[in-house]
């Protein structure tokens, strides 16, 4: 039997990261829910609460299906950075990590098609080197960091300012695929052959 796999998430990184490990989504919906933070919501909570909340938002629509979602979170202690919309945010966010140790959180929920929400946090420490005023605005010209947590996407030129990661690489560009095979696999997804 087949079971249906509905990614609740606008992220083209998160759809091309499942690829990597051979899972297809049967759909793709974007999640329609309020993001900011709770009034003194700790970054970890925050990525764990959305990841919920977005699938459960999926999940009305879709009864039947396994709902896999996620939110990343780019937190400086327990200051949680924006996702880069323009220029200014995305210097704020590049000046405040320059030098810095960071945590991105990872939440991942998935909603079985009986109803039952598995959850997972992955936490990823990144050091970033001391960065000078000129490649901070190389950087911003480029418009990578648009609409990137933290102003930043490891998986492009940033890397060139990363200089340690202490966890999953990939939960950094969007979703941690070890822990979602483990989800995947603990709550009976099987996909499809190839």
């Amino acid at each position: 039997m087949k079971n249906n796999l509905i990614l609740a998430s606008a992220s083209p990184r998160r759809a091309d990261l499942l690829k990597q490990v051979h899972i297809i989504p049967d759909k793709i919906i974007a999640a329609e829910i309020d993001e900011s933070p709770l009034k003194g919501e700790v970054p970890r909570d925050l990525a764990m609460r959305l990841a919920a909340a977005k699938a459960h938002a999926v999940h009305e629509k879709n009864p039947g299906a396994f709902i896999l979602a996620a939110d990343t979170v780019v937190a400086c202690g327990r200051r949680i950075l924006p996702k880069a919309e323009n220029p200014k945010d995305a210097r704020e966010c590049l000046e405040l990590l320059s030098g810095r140790r960071h945590h991105v959180y990872g939440g991942i929920a998935l909603l079985t098609p009986q109803g039952k929400l598995i959850r997972k946090l992955s936490d990823t420490v990144v050091q970033f080197k001391v960065l000078q005023a000129e490649e901070i605005e190389n950087y911003i010209a480029g418009n990578e960091w648009r609409d990137k947590a933290g102003g930043y996407a490891i998986q492009g030129l940033a890397a060139a300012f990363i200089k340690s990661i202490r966890g999953s690489y990939s939960n950094v560009v969007g979703l941690s695929l070890y822990d979602t095979m483990q989800i995947l696999n603990g709550a009976g997804y099987s996909a499809p052959a190839k």
